[in-house]
This record gives C-alpha cells, structure tokens and sequence, in this order.
C-alpha cells in the first residue's frame, strides 16, 4: 500500500510530510493495510436500504460539499450540489487526482450518458485499485444523481484518503482518531468526548482541540457549558480562519439535532487531526520518555526495598552474632538449660523467618539487576556493605557462631553434669572422713599412758597400732578427696574456693593426725617395756574388727554412691559389678560372724576367770553392736540400689528408643533431601515445554517439597526429647538435626533460586522478544555443552556453544576441540559474519564481567538476547527529549509539564542538572546530564 496521503484540510505537501511522519512513528505498512480492510468492511456495511435521516442528511451534504470544495479549491473549481456535480464523472475523477497526488485515466469529455459512466467507472475502479470494497454503489446511480448513493461513495473517499492512516496505540480509523480525540482533551474541565455525535454537541470538545495546540487563538476559561451556539460557532470561525479548515458544520444543526451525524462530525474532526498531526511527533516523544521514567522509577523503588532489606538482615545479624558468640558459662544446670532453650527458640522461631528473608533478598537481587539489563541500565551497586556477597559473608559468619555455640552449650552441661556429681560425690566423701576424725585429734593428744598399769599400757598401744591401721585404711579416701578437689579445679567449678578451703583443712587435718600419731606411738613403745600382759583376744577382735568395719563403711558408701550413664551397655556394667558385689555377702557375713565369736570368747574369758576390765575393748571403739548396726545397713542399702539400677536401665532404654527414633526419621529425611537436590539439578537442565510450562512445573515441585515441612517439624520435637533427655550420641544413625536443617534450608534455597531463574528468563523473553522456539534452542546448547551439570559454561564450552548457534569465533588457527574439520567448515560456510579471539575476548568480558572464567545461563541468554532483539537506547531517549525542546540543547520545565504527565514531569525537574551552555533560558535544564544518569556514560 502506498502510505502517501494527499487532499487533507491545509497544504497538500505539509499534510503528506506530517502524515508519513506519523505512519513512520506508529504503524508498519502490513498492519495498516490489514487495519484498513477490516474497518472499511465494517463502514461499508451501513444500511443503504434505509433512508438517511433528513437531519443527518442535511449535516452530510453541507460537510461532505465542504470536505470537497477544500480540496477541489486547490485545481480551481468547486461543487454547489453533491449529488449533480459528481454525475458527469469529470469532478470526481478530479478530486481523486488532488487527494491522492496521482493521475487517473483520461476522462470522455462526451456529454452522453455513456460518457458519464465511462468517467464514474474509471473513479470507482481508482477507489478500489485502493483497496476499498465499493458495496452496491455502482456508476449509474451517481450519474442517475442518486443522492444516497453519491454521499455514500463520497464518505468511502473520506475513509480511504482522510481517516485511514489516523492510529494511535496500535488502533486505528474511527478508534485511533477517538483516541487521539480523547487524549488531547482529557485535562479540560466538561470535556468527554466518547462518540462522534452528542459528545460534541456543547461545543467545548472543538475548543479544547484547538486551545491545546494553540492556546493563543481561545481563551478558554471563559467559554460556559451552557452556551453551545457560543462554543461552536468559536471553534468553526476560528478554525476557518486560522487553521484553514472550511467551515463544514452549521452550530444550529448540531445543537438543534438530537444526534448530530456521525459522520459529519468525524469528517470535520480529521481535519483537526490534520491540521496538527504535526504535534504527534512531540508526543511520540513525551510517550517514550514516559516509558522510560515509569522503569527508572520501579527500579529506584527495587534499589530502596533491597538497600532496606539488607540493612535489617546485616543489623538482625550484627545484633546476633555477639550473642552466640557470648561463652559466659552459668554456674548451674538450670541456667544453662535455659540457655539451650533460648537456643532452640531461636532456631525454630527467629532465624526461620530470616532464611527467608535472605533467600527474598537474592531473589529481589537477581531480578532487579535482570531489569536493568532488560531496560539498558547501568546494573545495581549496592550501598558499601550490602553486597549480595557481604550479606552471604555475614550469613557465613552467623552460622559458624550458632554452630560453635550449641557445641559450647552441650559441652557446658555435660561439664555441670560431671561437676554436680563430683560435688556431691567429694561432700559425701568428706562428710564421712570428717565424721572418722572427730575427737581423734583429742584422743591422739591424752596422756592416759602415764598413770596406766601394765595391761592398761599394753592395751594402749595394741589400740593405737589399731589407730594407725584404720590411719592407714583411710588414706585412700583422703586421696580421693584431694583427687576430685583437684579435677572440679580443672573443670572450673564456680564453688571451688570452699572445695578448695575444705580439702585443705582435711588435708593439714591429716597431716597433723599423721605427726600426732607417730609421737604417740613412740610415747607407748618408750613404756612398751613396762607392759608384759596383753590381751590377744581384744586386740584380735580389733585387727578384724577394723577393716571389717571399714569394708562396710565402703560398702555403703558404694550402695549410696551416685552415678552417671548414657548407654545400656553402662548401666548393665553396673548391674553385673552390683550382682559381683551381692555374690560376696555370704562370705562377708561369715567375716563377721568370726568377728562376733572373737568377742563371744572374751566375754567367756572375763567371765570365766573374772578379770577385772574397765570400760571397753582398750584396742578398738568398734563394738558388736556397731558392727551389726553397718550389717544391717548394709543389708538394707542392696534392695535399694537394686532399685536405682532397675530405674536406671528402664531410664536408658527409654533414650535407646528415643535415638532408633530419631534415626529412623532422620534416615529418611536425610536421602530425601539429598534425592531432592538431585533431582533439582536435573529439572533445571532436563526442562522441556514452555518457560510458563516449566515454571507451573517447578511451583508445583516447591509445593511438594513445602508440604514436606511437617516431617521435618516432627524430627525436631523427636531431637528436643532426645536433647532434654541429655543424650549426647546416637549409633543408629550418621545424621544430626544440624545436617538436616542445613540440607532442608539449602533445598528451599536451591528451588526457589531456579524459579527465579526462570521467571527472569520469562522477563528476558519478554523484554527481548526472544520466541519461545529460540529460548528451548538456547537451553538445549547450553545444557549439552554443561557436561559436568554444574549450571555453567568455561570459556571453551561457551565458545562451542556459539558456534553450535552460528557464530565463527575461532578465525585464526586455534580451534575448540569441539568439532571436526568438516563440521566446522560448513558452519563458517552459513554465517554472514566472523569473529576472532579478540572479539571473543570481548564477549567474554560481557556475559563473565567479574573474570570468574565460567558463564551462567542468565548471562547466557542477556548476550543472545541482545544480538537478536532492540531496545531502547540513550540515544533514543535524548533524541525524544531533544524533540519536546524543539531541537533545542535545553529544556524548559514548563515545556516538560505540558508534554508529560504530572508525577514524571515533577519527577525530571527534580533530577535534571540546570543547563550551562552558553545559548541557556533562565530556568533551562540540561537533558543530556539526565540520559547519562539514565543509561550511564558508556552507552552515549
């Protein structure tokens, strides 16, 4: 189709340069013509068979004469009658000739009714050569001056030669011309144009056109609604006058009419359209600029939630991080349980919620910086500190912390555990040895021996070698003392200052019992001499006596000695010692039946020879009754550590249960997570279908995995019973619950990072115009040349890909390695174009601008995206701003408000640096400082 117009309202050859200049700007040819014929079939469908309605038939007549006069005026002559005038063809045909710019056949200038409908013919097949469907108008009634007929074909003309080429937004015709209607109209007050008939009967609709375009010819704020002859009769002078547009309506017609004719008005209106078609292309411009301030501004909004985003995660982390790494250690049990619990807090409440909020930030990352490279702009540089990088580093730094720390907690309170029991176990010991000393001191201090007799002394010394055995008997217990004394130093005890106070006073205790004997036993040996009669019995009964006693004093203090397990295994050690120590109780019982028979005889040899004794046995303080009183403690304390250890072993089964439970959970949580990831991988390389396709597919994966939270919530209440029930291991399983959250985090993490990878590719696509059939080529040569499915491409992998696509890059004598000599002569054979190691150089320095030596699919697809699609430039920005200067190097703020809408104007001024050239209106502003900010300087 020729896109050249001619005959519009004005001159001939501006008309035509405005016209092309406005199909350039919005309409390709192909669609203009397929525009065309649908709407001029819908035009032409109008109901001949109806009469016109005399009003609207009235408007057509004295606007369609009026249309024609403008043109037919520009050969020199006129019409006075539509219907008459057109009938001996000759008019017709002339008026073809000035609006379309082209010669027609040559007309009969015979007077016969033949000659006229040679002439009307040659018209009609002029019309239709233009694509136009003419509908049961033929020649014989124009020249039989068929009225209906003739305004019939004369508004086909209007159509084709004057409203046709009208498009705005990729409408066109009757709908473009509206919508120009609408969107030059639309700041002033009572204005709402929505047809061409009532919506321009008060008048205020014509008005406002020409106000907008040239302010200086109306002043507006004085016309009234309510004055429509006013209003009218305003916009047809004027127009008339100064725009060169006849007057083709009548103000009485169109305010006396109830609807005014809809084609009148809209033939009378494209000539508005063309009288300042000029403008169009000021606000194609302003259109552009628009487009681009609204994505600068989404991406400043993008720049500010991630900036903010980041700022809580760091300061969250920063406030964090000092208290996992706090290794103040409580001094009780109780304390630092509460400490593990605020532990176990936090990993289920608080840093759940900021995985998230760190995964979101990523996500927000990558889809920002993919619009700014969809949108030309300079990629996204975080504030100092908040790269994506520092926030993984910070990320990093916490969970070596929160890992250190829980290990730091569970050691603690194995420590208090172990310091508890050694507390207890160094108190008891202490109390039983203090209790041994009392009065030996005063008893090691009397000076009895020097007014004793003889047997009084020899019972004196034969009691204190006694003394010194039972002495000797309890330095292993004294030992003991110091020994657990000495390890709760070690393990830092918080009481260890009265520990340490106390086994010193017992052991300068001991140290003077040592010396306090030693003298004694030298006083009694110096009047050992003295002494000849001794009494074997008693001292017999107290040699036996004496470590038999002190067995039993073990014995209980074993029976009543606390302990601590963790396994089965341990606590049947203990039960098996315990049934050992039981198996011993007949012989111990023999012992003291010996013991008992040692006394018996003296009692016998008092009583038979009636010696005179004073007081007890002089060699011993143990007595029968002491011993049986032990006996049966003894005897008592076997059922109740019988009872402990049964209590126990249930205790120990109870947490072997717990453990196979917790391992058979976690030994299915483990390789599903594990299974999962695997399977990940192998989605984001083996996808197939559509991009939409694979991203339903990929939801629904995530809903899935998501689903499969509940299981991972049961495993950690089966670890906090494991953990409040103090067990430390667990054979059955090579799994933690550390090993699990890390995994179910990494998951969630990796499914919601591929997602993302699609939906950017889905922005690229559609930003691009990349056709889905490209984008499925693209994948399958990646994925074929990422052998080792890491999601990456090296360098040579990345060349063989190109090549596979169609770009030469190895031009000189290096090859890939990735095709033979056949192969790659027929792919330098279909290119059009070669590049060598430098270009490719260069395109690495694109698609790997951080010099890592591998390319992702993203920056992957932004480089084949960028050699098959176009965009906006800087370029195209500034020339847009250059023409709403008026090819000025400035622009004015005024000129910014009335060319775009309000929030982007405002939102210019504000950024735009004011201009310093030497040719500078007060107040000009400089545009080009703004495209640089816009693009950055490397694209101008």
């Amino acid at each position: 189709m020729n896109l050249e117009r001619g005959g519009y309202c004005g001159s001939h050859a501006a008309n035509q340069r405005a016209a092309s200049a406005i199909g350039l700007i919005f309409f390709e040819a192909k669609f203009l013509r397929s525009s065309l014929t649908v709407y001029m079939q819908q035009e032409d469908s109008w109901d001949r068979d109806l009469l016109l309605d005399p009003a609207w038939e009235k408007q057509q007549r004295k606007t369609f004469t009026a249309w024609c006069n403008s043109h037919l005026r520009k050969a020199g002559t006129q019409i006075d009658n539509i219907e008459e005038d057109f009938r001996d063809g000759l008019k017709l045909m002339l008026l073809l000739e000035v609006i379309s710019g082209e010669r027609l056949a040559k007309p009969e200038r015979g007077k016969m009714r033949v000659h006229k409908i040679s002439n009307v013919n040659k018209a009609l097949d002029f019309i239709a050569g233009k694509g136009v469907k003419l509908v049961s108008i033929g020649a014989e009634e124009i020249v039989d001056g068929n009225a209906k007929m003739t305004l019939g074909m004369i508004w086909t003309i209007i159509l084709r030669f004057a409203i046709q080429d009208i498009s705005v937004e990729e409408t066109s015709a009757k709908e473009g011309l509206l919508l120009w209607c609408q969107r030059k109209t639309a700041p002033y007050k009572n204005v709402n144009i929505q047809n061409f008939h009532i919506s321009w009967k008060d008048g205020l609709g014509f008005c406002a056109l020409i106000h907008r375009h040239r302010p200086e010819l109306i002043d507006y704020g004085k016309l009234r609604k309510d004055d429509p002859m006013t209003n009218l009769n305003t916009a047809f002078e004027v127009a008339e006058k100064y725009l060169d547009i006849p007057k083709m309506l009548d103000a009485e017609d169109i305010v006396n009419t109830l609807r005014p004719d809809e084609k009148a008005v809209m033939t009378y209106v494209s000539c508005y359209y063309h009288a300042f078609s000029g403008k169009q292309k000021a606000e194609t411009a302003a259109n552009r600029i628009c487009k681009v301030l609204a994505v600068n501004q989404e991406n400043e909004q993008l720049m500010e939630d991630y900036e903010k985003l980041a700022s809580d995660l760091l300061e969250w982390i920063r406030r964090t991080v000092p208290w996992l790494e706090n290794r103040a250690p409580e001094n009780t049990m109780q304390a630092m349980q509460q400490k593990l619990e605020d532990f176990r807090d936090y990993r289920r409440q608080h840093k759940p919620p900021k995985v998230q909020e760190k995964c979101q930030l990523e996500i927000n990352f990558n889809t920002l910086q993919t619009k700014l490279r969809l949108s030309n702009r300079p990629a996204f540089m975080p504030s100092e500190g908040k790269m994506v990088s520092d926030i993984s580093n910070a990320w990093g730094g916490l969970e070596g912390a929160e890992k250190g720390y829980e290990e730091w907690l569970l050691n603690e309170i194995r420590r208090l555990e172990r310091l508890d029991h050694l507390a207890e176990k160094f108190r008891q010991k202490a109390a039983i040895h203090e209790a041994w000393t009392h009065g030996k001191e005063e008893m090691l201090q009397h000076r009895d021996y020097e007014t004793a007799s003889l047997s009084e002394i020899k019972a004196l010394l034969k009691k204190h070698e006694a003394f010194e055995s039972d002495l000797a008997a309890h330095q292993d217990r004294v030992e003991q003392i110091a020994a657990i004394a000495q390890e709760l130093n070690e393990l830092d005890y918080y009481d260890s200052p009265s520990v340490n106070a106390r086994c010193q006073r017992i052991c300068d205790q001991w140290d003077g019992l040592g010396n306090m004997t030693q003298k004694r036993s030298e006083a009694l040996q110096r009047t050992e001499k003295l002494l000849e009669t001794i009494d074997q019995l008693y001292l017999e009964f107290a040699k036996r006596a004496a470590p038999f006693n002190n067995w039993m004093e073990g014995a209980m203090e074993d029976l009543q000695d606390t302990f601590i397990v963790h396994t089965i295994e341990e606590i049947q050690g203990l039960s098996t010692a315990h049934e050992q120590f039981k198996a011993t109780l007949p012989e111990a019982d023999k012992e003291r039946q010996a013991i008992l028979g040692i006394h018996n005889e003296i009692a016998k040899i008092v009583q038979t020879y009636h010696v005179n004794i004073a007081g007890s046995n002089p060699y011993t303080a143990i007595d029968p009754q002491e011993v049986n009183a032990k006996w049966d403690k003894v005897r008592q304390l076997v059922p109740q550590r019988d009872q402990a250890l049964i209590e126990e072993h249930a205790r120990q089964q109870n947490n072997e249960r717990l453990r196979r439970q917790f391992a058979n959970q976690a030994n299915v949580i483990g390789p599903w997570i594990q299974t999962k990831m695997e399977e990940i991988g192998r989605i984001s390389i083996e996808m197939h279908g559509t991009l939409e396709d694979q991203l339903t597919h990929l939801r629904q994966y995530e809903k899935n995995i998501v689903n499969y939270k509940p299981k991972i919530d049961q495993l950690e209440g089966d670890h906090q019973l494991i953990q409040e029930a103090l067990i430390f291991d667990n054979k059955h399983t090579n799994y933690t619950m550390e090993h699990i959250r890390v995994g179910w985090e990494q998951l969630l993490t990796t499914i919601a990072r591929t997602i993302n990878e699609i939906e950017n590719q889905i922005l690229t696509r559609d930003a691009k115009g990349i056709s889905q059939e490209q984008m499925n080529e693209f994948r399958a040569s990646f994925n074929h040349f990422d052998r080792d499915h890491s999601g990456t491409l090296g360098a040579e992998e990345f060349k063989a890909c190109l090549i596979s696509l169609g770009f030469d890059i190895a031009n000189d004598s290096q090859r890939t390695g990735m095709m033979d000599a056949e192969d790659y002569k027929t792919c330098l054979i279909s290119m059009g174009y070669s590049l060598g190691e430098a270009e490719f150089s260069r395109i690495m320095s694109i698609v790997d601008p951080n010099r890592m030596g591998v390319v992702t699919f993203q920056a992957f697809i932004d480089f084949m995206s960028r050699e098959t699609a176009d965009t906006d430039t800087a370029d195209q920005v500034m020339a847009s701003f250059k023409v709403l200067a008026g090819d000025k190097s400035y622009i004015l703020a005024d000129e910014l408000r009335r060319e775009l809408p309000p929030d982007q104007a405002e939102y210019c001024i504000a950024r735009m640096a004011p201009y310093t050239g030497p040719d500078g209106a007060p107040g000009a502003l400089d545009y080009m400082s703004f495209s640089t900010a816009l693009y950055g300087e490397s694209d101008l």
